[in-house]
């Protein structure tokens, strides 16, 4: 297929201009591996791994394939503890550890920013992106970063988070509307209830910023990747498609899930981590959620909620799992996930020779 826009196929060295998004716990280095030699842009993802377990998918995506490929990290600020809200949530929680026999101070694993010693980290291996969710990390790490010839990717969920990405040096903008899977990229704003969906967004953020944009949301077949390059992307992200993947580390419990849900499956909620995300409605949702005022900040949410997830899931049940998922699970697809780029660009060829009569 002939891209007729081709600032991403450019910018990145790749044949299609499709990312394979950054799910972490979702992917693999096998499936960034995959997706890359497919044509697309594989990537792994870093926010809950520990510099030597990044070290090491590093080191399988460089042995798997030569073609170009992306890291993705979170960049939020660590918040101030705060013992008093914590012990508080706990309490919100104690019947379920009581029901599952969790001991109430067991601790789960929470999730580091992007700091130094991960960028020199990046600077030895040298991939060809690297992309960041909830902003960007510190100037001085950017400007590493980019003088080394690192391409910097970030996240925007609104016009004005998408202006101030390019003004610090993004080469390119992730629109991420309000249908995607997993953590909303918010940075400037809070309000769940006002942020837009990807066909509303992405015009306006093409018309704010003179960088690409990539479209994210909601997208996994060739007819919303041909909408999204009508609506100005030069790219697209695609992140629940790749779910149900060999590739894909999603749990049995999880792709199960998957399967059954629908459009009206999914929900934006913070009870999993403190931040809204989105994912199928199962119990502590419904019971917690979706939205908790009592839920500590990010990520010290995840810190009590996660140890109740392994006992209930070697059950059989679902009811603490975080089961990521965007607005379109059905278009996820049981395919190798090289297959499912070729079908993707497949897809996309003939949606567009449709809209060309």
């Amino acid at each position: 297929m002939k891209w007729q826009d081709r600032r991403l196929l450019d910018l990145f060295g790749v044949e299609h201009p499709m990312l394979q998004a950054p799910m972490a716990g979702v992917t693999s280095p096998q499936m960034a591996i995959a997706t890359s030699e497919a044509g697309a842009l594989g990537s792994i993802a870093a926010a809950m791994l520990t510099p030597e377990g990044t070290r090491q998918e590093l080191q399988m995506v460089k042995q798997g394939t030569s073609r170009p490929f992306n890291v993705n990290f979170f960049v939020h600020k660590p918040p101030a503890v705060d013992a008093v809200r914590d012990a508080q949530w706990r309490q919100k929680l104690a019947p379920y550890f009581g029901e599952l026999g969790v001991a109430p101070d067991t601790k789960g694993p929470s999730r580091a920013a992007f700091d130094a010693s991960m960028c020199d980290l990046l600077l030895e291996f040298m991939p060809k992106v690297a992309s960041f969710h909830f902003g960007l990390p510190d100037r001085t790490l950017v400007k590493r970063l980019k003088a080394a010839g690192i391409l910097v990717l970030s996240s925007a969920t609104t016009a004005e988070e998408a202006r101030w990405l390019e003004g610090e040096g993004a080469d390119a903008v992730i629109a991420q509307g309000a249908e995607a899977g997993g953590h909303r990229g918010m940075f400037l704003v809070d309000d769940i209830l006002r942020q837009a969906g990807t066909m509303a967004l992405v015009p306006q953020v093409v018309d704010a910023v003179k960088v690409p944009v990539i479209a994210a949301g909601g997208i996994g077949d060739g007819r919303g990747i041909a909408a999204a390059l009508a609506l100005g992307a030069a790219g697209v992200q695609i992140g629940t498609a790749f779910m149900l993947t060999p590739e894909a580390k999603t749990g049995p419990l999880h792709r199960a899930a998957l399967k059954q849900a629908n459009d009206n499956s999914t929900v934006l909620t913070n009870v999993f981590t403190g931040r809204p995300a989105r994912g199928i409605v199962n119990r502590i949702v419904r019971e917690v959620g979706p939205m908790s005022a009592d839920a500590p900040a990010f990520p010290r949410a995840a810190e009590a909620t996660q140890p109740l997830r392994g006992p209930a899931e070697a059950k059989g049940s679902t009811d603490f799992t975080p089961l990521w998922s965007g607005q379109a699970p059905t278009l996820a697809r049981e395919m190798p996930a090289g297959s499912v780029i070729a079908k993707l660009v497949a897809e996309t060829d003939a949606a567009l020779k449709r809209t060309r009569g």
